[in-house]
């Protein structure tokens, strides 16, 4: 069935079921739509009795040749190694309007890898991009730095290397201190230090106001780092379910050396682990390799199996010429 987003009550009956469902994720949630504001929304379900089972939430953007990507980012809702339920949920995509003039169909579900899952959809009309695949082609980061932080402070500590340790440390001893905020003065100073990391990097970065619809949409958490009361460093976490997401990191040129962003990092897991979450994600990773600075620093808080690999993005494709140039962007 397509959802009726005229529908006050079944927009409550949809938002019930993806929100207690031991298969959502953040990006399932309706409230995704209002993040990425550009893209249009569907969202398709399945019933049985009169109860929801299955749902799948898809942002649609024009992207090739003026023809529609359909994307469901993270999803779908429901067990993937339940192939049935998954092609009936693809057959109620088919019916939206947008389906007519598509090049693809995509959804990309945070599963590890597994060669038995891949074998199980061989047979189907989707294609499996996985690890024969350019880790960059893909939307999301196939792997991600996940931490379990169910267990005690001391054992997360223990877990990460000495190092790491050492650095969080220094940072209280140099007068480090951090601070959790939602004021439009501290995402004015986030957004401030995310440009001076963008520009230090050579690296693009998103409008203010998306920052701001984090926050307001997902009760997104500002940390900030200063010292002497001038900032250094500063981030956003969302909290959904028992999942923390550090989804943004920034920092300015001063005092780097007080190590800032490792007690940045320690904070925002005991406030994680405070406030009922489970796992904690520190986002993706495009390769294993101790000459990118950025899987270093995360490295120092994990160990080799903390670094999920996912099954990669399953695609539907619609128009075969379309799909391979917007394979070659």
């Amino acid at each position: 069935m397509i959802l009726d987003i005229n529908n006050a009550s079944e927009l409550k009956r949809y938002d019930d079921f993806v929100k207690r469902n031991e298969y959502s994720f953040l990006t399932q949630d309706r409230a995704w739509a209002k993040i990425k504001n550009n893209w249009s929304e569907d969202y398709v379900y399945l019933e049985n009795a009169g109860e929801i089972i299955a749902a799948m939430s898809i942002l649609s953007i024009k992207a090739i040749d003026g023809k529609w990507l359909l994307y469901a980012n993270r999803g779908p809702v429901c067990d993937i190694y339940d192939k049935d339920t998954v092609l009936a949920l693809v057959d109620e995509v088919k019916k939206l309007d947008k389906f007519k003039d598509a090049f693809l169909f995509r959804f990309d579900p945070a599963i590890p890898y597994d060669e038995k899952l891949i074998d199980l959809y061989k047979n189907t009309e989707l294609k499996i991009r996985r690890r024969d695949t350019d880790e960059h082609s893909f939307i999301q980061p196939r792997r991600n730095a996940i931490i379990d932080i169910s267990k005690s402070e001391d054992d997360i500590l223990g877990g990460f290397h000495s190092k790491t340790r050492y650095n969080i440390r220094l940072s209280y001893r140099k007068g480090v201190t951090t601070r959790i905020s939602q004021s439009d003065e501290d995402l004015n100073t986030f957004f401030e230090e995310t440009k001076v990391m963008a520009e230090r990097n050579g690296i693009t970065y998103r409008p203010k106001e998306y920052f701001k619809r984090l926050i307001d949409n997902y009760d997104a958490k500002i940390f900030l780092s200063d010292f002497e009361g001038a900032p250094l460093s500063s981030a956003i976490l969302i909290m959904y379910k028992d999942y923390a997401w550090y989804m943004y990191g920034a920092s300015n040129n001063l005092h780097r050396n007080y190590m800032p962003n490792y007690q940045m990092q320690w904070e925002m897991i005991k406030y994680a682990k405070e406030h009922g979450a489970t796992r904690y994600d520190f986002g993706g990773i495009f390769k294993l390799d101790d000459e990118d600075g950025l899987y270093r620093f995360k490295r120092g808080f994990l160990n080799e199996e903390d670094f999920t690999e996912f099954i990669g993005e399953f695609d539907l494709v619609l128009d075969e010429e379309a799909y391979k140039k917007y394979l070659s962007k």
